[in-house]
């Protein structure tokens, strides 16, 4: 069964919609363990106290802050609980923005969290959710997590809503040092035109299903072919491609994509035979003869 890592409310003027978080994803990766290189011995990362010379247990730990050098204060769960800040145990909306994500700021998202409402709250929860909806808002608050105020995007999604935390303005890059020619270059209409048209011929409906972790997989080949005793091969790199090469390698891209769309569209459903031509039903026969008849 889930189990929330968090529990609040949301709060926008004076309405209070008490909830649970629940982390939205998961790392799939493939874990690797530290080991000597000398003798292949897995190492071990020990806590070790220098005052008593000993390495101790990490439920010995507390957490401190060095409040002047190699002086320290422990903070407790019930100091940070005493924060006088309402973001401790609420998400705290501040306001509500259009739900896209043209601001530079909401861009740089950090992690996902599902909401769930306390029944209490429930009717609450699903009003403000079908508003933001109906309205294409997102809303933008504060909360505290893991000792730290975050700023987070509040929407829609499914049936509940999405927390996503955003990175603080003084903590995403700036892009002046960055060498970024965009206006050096001239594009020709027909570069355009033929990248216009390798667009056009990749473009479809998204599903998340489709897509695998393939990097995954192929270093877990790697992996069991290492340990049966076999030597993997490297693979090639691409080379990039050259400007004056650019037309050539647009249009090549664009006969490989549709010539991929066309082998992966169904077989078209076979024809109908047309009815051979011939002598009218028996239903004709009465019409004649009531012209006859007049």
């Amino acid at each position: 069964m889930a189990r929330s890592m968090w529990r609040g409310a949301i709060q926008f003027g004076l309405v209070t919609i008490p909830i649970k978080l629940y982390l939205a994803t998961e790392s799939g990766g493939i874990g690797f363990n530290l080991l000597h290189a000398t003798c292949g011995t897995r190492i071990q990362m020990k806590v070790y106290c220098p005052h008593h010379d000993e390495v101790i247990p990490r439920s010995e730990t507390v957490r401190g802050y060095e409040y002047s050098k190699g002086r320290y204060v422990v903070v407790t769960d019930e100091d940070i609980d005493s924060v006088p800040l309402k973001t401790v145990r609420a998400i705290e909306i501040e306001m509500f923005v259009a739900a896209g994500r043209e601001s530079a700021g909401m861009q740089f998202v950090k992690q996902a969290y599902y909401l769930e409402p306390e029944p209490i709250g429930a009717k609450a929860f699903y009003l403000l959710k079908a508003v933001l909806a109906e309205h294409n808002k997102s809303a933008i608050c504060k909360i505290v997590l893991k000792d730290r105020e975050q700023l987070a995007a509040l929407n829609p999604f499914s049936s509940t809503m999405l927390l996503t935390t955003l990175h603080w303005p003084d903590e995403v890059r700036s892009m002046d040092e960055l060498n970024l020619p965009e206006g050096e270059f001239e594009v020709k209409p027909a570069e355009r035109k033929m990248a216009e048209q390798l667009v056009d011929s990749m473009t479809g409906e998204f599903n998340a299903a489709d897509y695998a972790d393939e990097y995954r997989q192929a270093l877990m080949a790697v992996i069991e072919r290492k340990v049966a005793g076999e030597k993997p091969e490297p693979m090639a790199r691409a080379e990039p491609t050259n400007i004056t090469d650019l037309m050539a390698a647009l249009e090549a891209s664009v006969a490989a994509a549709r010539a991929d769309r066309t082998a992966e569209a169904p077989a078209p459903a076979p024809k109908k035979r047309a009815r051979a031509a011939g002598p009218k039903p028996d239903a004709e026969e009465p019409r004649q003869r009531r012209r006859k008849t007049a």
